[in-house]
């Protein structure tokens, strides 16, 4: 008996990856379904039906979700973009290009996703993308000191201002308005004219509103109010270096030291977490508030801030080590794997999660009802898309061989209609 199957079959891929991205994926629909997928204004009613079960979530939230899976998504790419230019390398092909223009597409697809809700990050990954290509050829020794520079705080005391920091422990903020300020009654119009236009938005309104003043918002956020942005281009460059060291096609015969290597992210975690409390000062400040205004920031502050992003890197260590560890073992890597075909279709989950969020909260969707749950409603509904997503996926990738917003994109890559249906194997 012979097979005779297709040829057009994908390289071989390295399952814990995809199955690590689809474990991504999870924190990421939680923490924006616990966000209203930025439409948390529609809200107007605070209802806590569950308390105490709440309590949970924002506490789950805030130190296991929150920041943690979007670092490992980040991570990820950075990753993917390796393996994808060592393949081409390996078959004497400079993807250098073509993966630019696929940078391209990604950022249309961003665009897209964004008008459904601001939150959707593929456009600034796709803008970094154009810079992992410039990188690329950089020895491991230069990539290794500009991520420390990143990750070292030196965006943050940049976008703050050197003269701007001081070595006081605390330093009041200055709510002083400009002269030229509105009045109560003013204000108070404004906020009615924004309320009614808000309430009786089309999704066209939204859509522009999210391509323009909330995309606005988001960047500043990211880039000029925070290290947010920098710390995403530095997991892209943590992905690149891992990917150079080829840990993840060594990983299924380094059992032993996944379980040391998990141990060091938990140390690490600790050992930040109490230097963090050592330092932080006894009234904190709002350091975005002190920043936007161009108010004096306190050294201490800084470091403090860059201790939790080192801190939220090290979680999601443990995070990305102990699901490894687990997907190794035989009582929990079978269910794990299941995860894979979402990874695989990592790409178009994402922006399903988008336009789901966006239909469920925005006031052209079921904003007016979906808006007033709390978070123990809004957790469990995430479970549950996520979840049919797992079941969608998996029958999805029986018959094809990509995700379709992943096989648009390959086909975008190389102009050219790729392969889509998975031929039957034929017996002779």
């Amino acid at each position: 008996m012979e097979a005779i199957k297709s040829a057009h079959v994908p390289a071989k891929r390295i399952n814990v990856i995809d199955a690590l991205r689809g474990f991504a994926l999870l924190g990421v629909i939680l923490i924006h379904m616990l966000q209203y997928f930025g439409y948390s204004t529609v809200n107007t009613h605070e209802i806590s039906r569950f308390p105490l079960l709440d309590r949970i979530v924002q506490i789950l939230a805030n130190n296991i979700i929150a920041g943690r899976f979007i670092n490992i998504f980040s991570f990820l790419f950075g990753l993917s973009f390796f393996i994808q230019m060592d393949r081409a390398s390996k078959k004497g092909i400079d993807f250098r290009s073509r993966f630019l223009w696929r940078m391209v597409i990604l950022f249309v697809i961003g665009l897209v996703g964004t008008m459904f809700t601001y939150m959707d990050i593929l456009t600034i990954y796709a803008f970094f993308g154009l810079f992992l290509v410039l990188l690329f050829p950089l020895k491991n020794w230069l990539l290794i000191i500009l991520t420390g520079l990143i990750l070292s705080g030196l965006p943050l005391m940049t976008i703050t201002g050197f003269d701007n920091i001081t070595l006081k422990k605390s330093v009041p903020v200055s709510y002083d308005m400009p002269s030229e300020s509105f009045s109560k009654s003013e204000i108070a119009e404004i906020t009615a004219n924004e309320n009614e236009a808000f309430n009786n938005r089309t999704f066209f309104g939204t859509a522009k509103d999210n391509l323009t003043n909330k995309t606005k918002d988001k960047l500043k956020f990211q880039f000029a109010l925070s290290s947010r942005g920098y710390v995403t281009f530095a997991l892209f460059l943590l992905g690149l270096l891992v990917g150079r060291s080829g840990f993840f096609e060594k990983v299924s015969i380094r059992r032993k030291k996944n379980i040391i290597l998990l141990a060091g992210f938990f140390i690490a975690s600790v050992v930040i977490e109490v230097i963090g409390k050592i330092i932080t000062p006894s009234e904190p400040i709002n350091l975005l508030m002190h920043i936007s205004l161009g108010q004096q920031v306190p050294l201490s502050s800084i470091v403090t801030s860059t201790l939790n992003d080192l801190g939220s890197l090290t979680e999601s260590g443990i995070l990305v080590m102990g699901f490894i560890v687990l997907y190794q073992t035989k009582a929990f890597g079978k269910y794990l794997d299941i995860l894979s075909s979402y990874g695989r279709m990592g790409l178009t989950n994402y922006e399903i999660q988008n336009i789901t969020g966006a239909i469920l909260f925005s006031t052209w969707g079921f904003g007016s009802f979906f808006g007033k749950l709390g978070f123990t409603e809004l957790f469990i509904l995430g479970l549950i898309i996520y979840i049919l997503q797992i079941i969608i996926s998996r029958q999805w990738m029986k018959h094809f061989l990509y995700g379709p917003l992943e096989w648009l994109w390959r086909s975008g890559t190389y102009m050219k209609w790729q392969p889509f249906t998975r031929r039957k194997t034929i017996n002779i």
